[in-house]
């Protein structure tokens, strides 16, 4: 929505997130999610601690710290702080070998990458530490048979929320994307589909809105 609004009054603000949840590691995911804000914290954070220009101990020291600042950043509430500790962890441990791994298992490591990043949602989404704990600990327990009836709803949007998050793991459909989105010269043809579909999710989206009574705007806890 920013980066539509600001096209419009002659601003171009860069891409903020481009298909996080196809990264193959937490360090991709992060130059996936949030590009701005990691871009900050590069620049004013990670850069004048020395960066990559110190010893690796020193590094991992900075990477940490640069996280535990950035979930900080997010609300000052422990799960916020457990969230950055934990991606920091992840981005350590890439450094030390989970990196290596991955490349290994090639696009397999968008499992357990993914995985890491819904347990790490656990904690920043939690009204509490003690809640996110508990709720992990019920995901890897199994908990999840306890879970009430899911109407045929949710399915339909979760099939939906599967195919938009992962079907830019083909690079085909990643190039196509781009093309098609970030295209400085779009075919007629294209650009008339590309507004249709536009303006069809514009109004399923306001349809969404108006018939839920309870839309909570979850940047007000930040």
């Amino acid at each position: 929505m920013a980066i539509g609004l600001g096209r419009i009054m002659g601003f171009q603000f860069p891409e903020n997130f481009n298909n996080p949840y196809v990264s193959r590691s937490i360090t991709e995911f992060w130059q996936r999610w949030h590009i701005t804000l990691g871009r900050w914290m590069r620049d004013y954070l990670y850069i004048p601690l020395g960066g990559n220009r110190v010893k690796p101990s020193r590094l991992y020291i900075n990477l940490w710290t640069v996280f535990i600042l950035s979930g900080f950043w997010h609300g000052a509430a422990w799960n916020f702080i457990a969230w950055g500790a934990f991606h920091g962890l992840f981005l350590v441990l890439d450094r030390l070998f989970l990196l290596r791994i991955s490349k290994r298992l090639g696009a397999f490591s968008i499992v357990p990458t993914f995985l890491v990043t819904v347990v790490g949602w656990v904690l920043f989404r939690a009204e509490t530490l003690t809640g996110a704990l508990s709720y992990v600990k019920r995901m890897f327990s199994g908990g999840l048979g306890e879970l009430p009836y899911f109407s045929n709803e949710f399915w339909i949007t979760l099939a939906i929320a599967i195919l938009f998050a992962f079907m830019a793991a083909l690079p085909r459909v990643e190039r196509w994307e781009v093309s098609m989105l970030f295209g400085e010269k779009l075919s007629l043809p294209r650009a008339a589909s590309l507004t249709l579909a536009t303006v069809a999710l514009l109004i399923l989206s306001a349809g969404a809105i108006i018939g839920n009574s309870f839309n909570p705007f979850i940047y007000f806890r930040f």
